[in-house]
């Protein structure tokens, strides 16, 4: 604890330059900047559901366009996701397991502010997606474990129901249950007495970070789920 405090302390610009450069680097929507690219006159946000995102595209502009979009959405969310960690792992460097805990801090933070520049980006008039693609992008950077637990149940709920949204918003409600998991049962408390496990203020920061991208995504998905509760939500299509 007093090391992460001391760190808020003197680490404020590794925090500032961290949160920036995610928040920017989030704010280039490819759904917008792609979209633009196939037809100039088009702007996905006009289109279908409104949304500046993989889905809208795949079901208002195509295939391919769609597949370039979720590509380069969650690279943008990578690169943002491994500077925070690098900025944030050279705090700690003296001590292995306080290093990775810090660089994994970094990780969140930067995620966290890449998901909200892609939800409101700033060259784009704060009008963006909502952050399906770059959260994920975090999970397989920050907790590869989590990433594949989350990834296997969405596949599972998308086999079943064909509907996009539903997998998103089941699985924004598991990622901070599944972290937890992770860090409390099988890193923390088997190893709690020995030099490797990981702190219990690791676990409790992490599940913080993550139960609040999962309440953005939900947030942002609040029409779909109104959708959902009425049963008129489509079935994922794509355009001819």
């Amino acid at each position: 604890m007093n090391g992460f405090i001391e760190f808020l302390c003197s680490g404020w610009w590794q925090i500032i330059v961290t949160a920036v450069v995610g928040y920017l680097l989030g704010s280039i929507n490819f759904a917008i900047i792609i979209t633009r690219i196939v037809d100039k006159d088009k702007d996905i946000r006009s289109m279908g559901s409104g949304n500046a995102g993989f889905t809208n595209v795949l079901r208002s502009v195509g295939k391919g366009p769609a597949i370039f979009t979720i590509v380069f959405d969650f690279l943008k969310a990578v690169i943002a996701v491994v500077i925070g960690g690098f900025l944030f792992s050279a705090i700690a460097s003296q001590n292995p397991v306080q290093s990775g805990e810090f660089a994994c801090y970094g990780k969140y933070l930067a995620g966290l502010c890449c998901i909200a520049g892609h939800m409101f980006p700033v060259y784009f008039g704060f009008k963006g997606g909502k952050g399906v693609v770059t959260t994920a992008a975090l999970m397989a950077v920050a907790e590869w474990r989590v990433f594949l637990v989350i990834i296997a149940l969405f596949l599972i709920i998308f086999a079943i129901s064909k509907i996009i949204s539903l997998g998103s918003v089941i699985c924004a409600v598991c990622y901070p249950i599944a972290t937890f998991c992770f860090t409390f049962f099988v890193d923390y408390l088997p190893n709690v007495n020995t030099a490797t496990a990981h702190s219990l203020l690791y676990v409790i920061v992490s599940t913080l970070f993550t139960l609040l991208i999962g309440l953005c995504v939900i947030i942002k998905h609040r029409s779909n789920i109104q959708r959902l509760l009425n049963g008129t939500e489509k079935k994922i299509t794509a355009k001819k």
